[in-house]
């Protein structure tokens, strides 16, 4: 099981490196860009898949994410003072993206927008990144957890 979950952090990864993402930057876009892209993605596939009968493999997968995205930042060479401080402030923004996508179904585009905002706000174009997360979040609801996983897994 952990081939599969080390394929979907680099499934992750991999569209969070996006060359798309990034053309309507008003900056260079820095680790800090990518995280945030990669956390939104992990994002909506916790809020698509989140369910009583999965929450053990969902654990799993977050547990095995942010261990890897602990590593890459040590990769990265930021010292254990340094990485406890920026893991703890890495999680703390994935909680509150969770929390923010949580109703997505619910709100307005414009309320869409206004959650995007909060994470991405050094863009020229938020509209992009609304259709590019539908999209996304349209994708993942097509599907169980179980063929995501698979498929993923077996590109």
């Amino acid at each position: 099981m952990k081939t599969n979950y080390i394929n979907i952090y680099n499934y992750f990864i991999k569209l969070s490196t996006n060359k798309d993402l990034y053309k309507d930057f008003d900056r260079e876009d820095i680790f800090s860009d990518r995280l945030t892209f990669f956390l939104l993605h992990f994002a909506f596939f916790l809020k698509n898949y989140k369910s009583h009968e999965n929450s053990s493999i969902l654990q799993e997968i977050y547990d095995f994410n942010f261990r890897q995205l602990e590593l890459s930042i040590r990769e990265i060479g930021y010292g254990d003072q340094s990485i406890n401080k920026k893991m703890k402030d890495y999680i703390n923004l994935f909680h509150s993206m969770v929390s923010e996508i949580h109703f997505w179904e619910n709100l307005s585009n414009q309320e869409k927008l206004n959650k995007f905002s909060i994470f991405l706000n050094h863009l020229n174009n938020i509209q992009f990144f609304l259709d590019y997360f539908e999209n996304f979040n349209q994708i993942l609801s097509k599907k169980t957890l179980n063929s995501f996983i698979k498929s993923v897994s077996n590109p």
